[in-house]
């Protein structure tokens, strides 16, 4: 289920919602763990098994963990499980073709041509985002940084919650403990909660999905010319950074408006100076659970400059694979890992000679549309050609002119201008929602603007035929 659907607005999420207050307190979590299920499973009901599954593993697991001495054998044995058991689910869905057809590349010459059988495997809808949620439950307990779960009821509704479950935030449970089972509710955060719902869901509609046009038509262009290829960057840009930021900013509206305080996920990304802020304002959740889980396990900066370099590299390959299992991720993550390595071994050198921060902002946007391109791309040929043509390396085609039209048309423009006003000059949803008091006036143009935008996503998701959520993939 999608939340810019008919079937979400007008029916699930108000019969949710009507239930869930007309029930006593102590009958919501059970109620939110079935309706989870229900929503999960609108896809294929088998993919709730599989949840179910991680569920029960991590709860199992941080059971021992919990009796157990810090450090002790039995909980050393627990933490294997359940890394184990969630990378071992999540390498199978996610990586298992991938893995197979590399192999069939080497070895298929030797077997006469004959290739290796492949299975076809469906990927269930999120599981990158709910085994690491999962799997981070029973790290934590055993660095003591969490408390155990005080009921199996509670560690599902953590797993399951659908606010946040197939595209994130992926939040830790330290984060979420006490809110399991004491939330308060009030009118307060209904009303923040529908702002940040009917926002996220202006971003998305308005303003990805229509970005996203723009971005199929070039990178579908056989050839386009060189200014044309950096407005398809552009256009693929913001059309992932409105999709995503707007279903996390109505992943954290849906969670206030049951009670809870999910952390924000983006900070203006793409205002950033340089690609080390960029990752500390992009995904937070997923750039920290790289980071306290993956990054600093291996050393982090503390062995030295070159095992430090190295870090870097090995968690953002990791990062690049964790979103999908195809060379062009493993690219794009390589990509960066070597922009934050020279970020860090020639920041202090130069930093005398930094350029004003609008320059550095604008550099930065640059590098990060090149890298944008491999994670667009089809194929990682594609997206050689696509980079090519990005640099005048390649003639353009007469036929990948006519997207010229589609581009600087007004619809075109308007959307382009619009997104950029939007990105780097326009107020961060929680401004609209939340900061800070403001006089009466002010506070009622700020409602009646946010109502307005939500009246007018509406009417656009009602005609729209282009509608997908890209991070539903990863």
């Amino acid at each position: 289920m999608v939340f810019t659907t008919p079937i979400f607005l007008f029916y699930f999420l108000p019969l949710v919602l009507g239930v869930y207050y007309l029930l006593p307190a102590a009958r919501r979590s059970l109620f939110l763990v079935l309706a989870s299920y229900v929503f999960y499973g609108w896809w294929s009901p088998w993919f709730v098994t599989l949840m179910l599954a991680s569920t029960v593993v991590d709860w199992l697991c941080g059971g021992v963990i919990a009796r157990s001495p810090r450090g002790a054998r039995a909980s050393r044995w627990a933490v294997a499980v359940s890394v184990t058991a969630n990378l071992s689910l999540l390498g199978f869905f996610k990586y298992w073709r991938f893995l197979a057809e590399n192999v069939d590349r080497l070895v298929g010459p030797l077997l006469a041509g004959q290739p290796l059988p492949l299975w076809e495997i469906v990927l269930p809808v999120g599981i990158s985002f709910y085994t690491f949620q999962s799997m981070s439950y029973t790290l934590d307990l055993y660095r003591g940084h969490a408390r155990p779960a005080p009921s199996f009821l509670d560690f599902a509704a953590y797993v399951s919650l659908f606010p946040q479950l197939v595209a994130g935030p992926i939040i830790r449970y330290r984060t979420v403990a006490e809110q399991l089972h004491r939330r308060s509710h009030t009118v307060e955060k209904m009303a923040q909660g529908l702002g940040y719902f009917a926002l996220g869901f202006a971003k998305k509609v308005l303003l990805a999905n229509n970005a996203g046009l723009l971005a199929d038509a070039v990178f579908a262009a056989d050839a386009p010319p060189w200014h044309l290829a950096w407005a398809g960057a552009a256009a693929y840009a913001f059309q992932i950074y409105f999709d995503f930021s707007g279903y996390s900013d109505m992943a954290i509206g849906l969670g206030r408006m049951l009670g809870f305080r999910f952390p924000q996920n983006f900070e203006s990304p793409y205002r950033s100076a340089s690609i080390t802020e960029f990752w500390r304002r992009w995904h937070i959740s997923l750039s920290t659970w790289l980071r306290d889980y993956l990054y600093i396990p291996l050393g982090g900066n503390r062995r030295g400059r070159v095992r430090t370099y190295v870090n870097l590299a090995i968690t953002m390959l990791l990062g690049g694979l964790w979103h999908g299992a195809q060379w062009q991720f493993v690219v794009w993550g390589a990509y960066h890992g070597v922009l934050l390595a020279l970020e860090r071994a020639l920041g202090r050198r130069f930093g005398a000679l930094a350029l004003p921060r609008p320059l550095r902002i604008g550099a930065t946007f640059a590098l990060v549309l090149v890298s944008w391109v491999p994670f667009r791309a089809p194929s990682l040929t594609d997206a050689v050609l696509y980079l090519r043509s990005m640099f005048g390396l390649r003639e353009a085609t007469a036929a990948s002119s006519l997207v010229s039209g589609q581009i600087y048309g007004r619809f075109g423009l308007t959307v382009l201008v619009c997104c950029a006003l939007l990105t780097w000059l326009g107020r961060p949803t929680r401004w609209w929602v939340e900061d800070g008091p403001r006089p009466l006036p002010a506070s009622a143009v700020r409602r009646w603007a946010v109502v307005g935008l939500f009246v007018v996503a509406m009417l656009e998701m009602l005609v729209q035929s282009h509608n997908p959520f890209l991070y539903f993939q990863f």
